[in-house]
């Protein structure tokens, strides 16, 4: 018993030690940041700033240029949608296949890798004696925030965006609660088994429900809670059935870890999409746009933390001690950037209603992947609970549809009515 308490306290403080000293590297920005723009914001900066270079920088980070924010709102509305009407059926169907297999292909692979990387032992092959595991998640969020950032600010140079007129500093809330729920994701396969992590993804509606009421004071339908309670029920029903047939391979006090870190990561990635959705609505700047800076407030971040933990040198030599490691990491580097992107391609062409269907496609297959190819174990209990968590998705996204069609009818009526 004192052995069992003994190891767990030790995974514990493992895990929980590391978070502590990467939140501290990140403090290191943020106060500093904060007293900076309080203080910017007391003396009335804005003012009194000249047309200097260092002042446009200031005035683009602290204040944004918030002047305009009414003229783009009005214009955002007034002027006409970007959908084509005028596309063909055929290139329609072309555009949603395009979306279906890149999105398919980017996290699929994107989710083989990941388990890879953080649960597969690399060896050397000219010395079988050499061999490990790689331990740094946080350098990997790095590398792959970094080719995203690159990506995105590429393609701002070359194409025409809306004026941006956001404060670059707001991006960096969401940019943080994105690291850590990436940090979570790659954490927590070292207690949990990737269908777990899965099957915690297609649940995390619950936290961004919970998280909408308190940011956005959102109000939510009946079957919206509904299906967050079947999902809720199909998760416990997965975590009893996968718990018993992985005894083996993962003892109670990494699931208790894993557990946590799995809650940490719905709560940061429920923050993120609801600030995400406040800035959007607040500033009606271009998807692109937001990738664009909080990829860059994550490069910042990230690369702040592991200089001053010193995470880079043995993260290099381990790339340069197994070469396999090195194409695994940029592969997957690839896959997160060109997924970004695919994302918000698709949501843009078709709306976010087929995004969540293909996603949601998605997670089913790779939870059936992962299980072919590094052997999970899935009793008859935990494939009852991933198919009850997936069926109350996909209604809640039919019921969410027909919802939709309802009201647009409605409106339909009243305007033939007032006429």
């Amino acid at each position: 018993m004192e052995e069992e308490a003994t190891r767990m306290g030790g995974l514990l403080d493992s895990w929980m030690s590391h978070l502590a000293i990467m939140l501290f590297g990140y403090a290191t920005i943020f106060v500093p940041g904060y007293f900076i723009i309080q203080y910017l914001h007391k003396i009335g900066f804005h003012e009194t700033a000249g047309k200097g270079v260092i002042s446009r920088m200031i005035m683009s980070c602290v204040y944004g240029n918030e002047r305009q924010l009414l003229t783009t709102a009005e214009s955002a509305t007034s002027s006409p949608s970007s959908g084509s009407s005028n596309t063909s059926t055929a290139n329609r169907a072309g555009q949603l296949i395009f979306c279906i297999i890149g999105l398919q292909v980017s996290y699929l692979t994107w989710g083989v890798l990941q388990e890879k990387i953080m649960t597969k032992e690399y060896v050397d092959t000219s010395d079988p004696l050499n061999r490990s595991f790689f331990k740094e998640s946080q350098f990997l969020v790095f590398v792959n925030r970094i080719l995203a950032f690159m990506l995105s600010g590429g393609y701002l140079l070359v194409s025409r965006q809306p004026r941006h007129i956001a404060p670059l500093y707001k991006y960096s809330y969401c940019s943080f609660s994105n690291i850590m729920s990436s940090w979570c994701q790659y954490e927590a396969l070292k207690y949990v088994t990737f269908p777990t992590q899965v099957l915690a993804k297609a649940s995390k509606i619950i936290p961004v429900m919970i998280m909408g009421k308190f940011v956005s004071a959102k109000t939510y339908e009946y079957y919206e809670y509904f299906t967050a309670l079947l999902i809720s029920l199909g998760m416990v029903m997965f975590l009893m059935g996968s718990s018993s047939t992985d005894s083996g391979k993962y003892s109670s006090s990494t699931t208790v870890s894993g557990v946590v870190i799995l809650i940490g990561y719905m709560s940061f990635d429920a923050f993120t999409s609801n600030w995400q959705g406040e800035l959007f609505d607040q500033y009606k700047m271009a998807p692109i746009q937001m990738m664009c800076g909080v990829n860059f407030f994550s490069c910042l971040l990230t690369s702040t933390s592991l200089a001053q933990q010193g995470g880079f040198l043995p993260s290099i030599a381990f790339m340069i001690r197994f070469p396999v490691f090195m194409w695994d990491c940029l592969t997957l580097s690839i896959c997160s950037a060109t997924g970004q992107l695919f994302i918000f391609y698709t949501i843009s062409v078709f709306g976010p209603v087929v995004f969540i269907i293909i996603m949601t496609v998605r997670q089913c297959l790779a939870i059936l992947l992962s299980c072919l190819l590094y052997s999970h174990v899935l009793s008859a209990m935990g494939v009852l609970g991933i198919s009850l968590v997936f069926f109350a998705v996909f209604l809640r996204i039919y019921c969410s549809y027909r919802l939709k069609q309802v009201q647009k009818r409605r409106l339909g009526t009243q305007d033939v009515v007032r006429t």
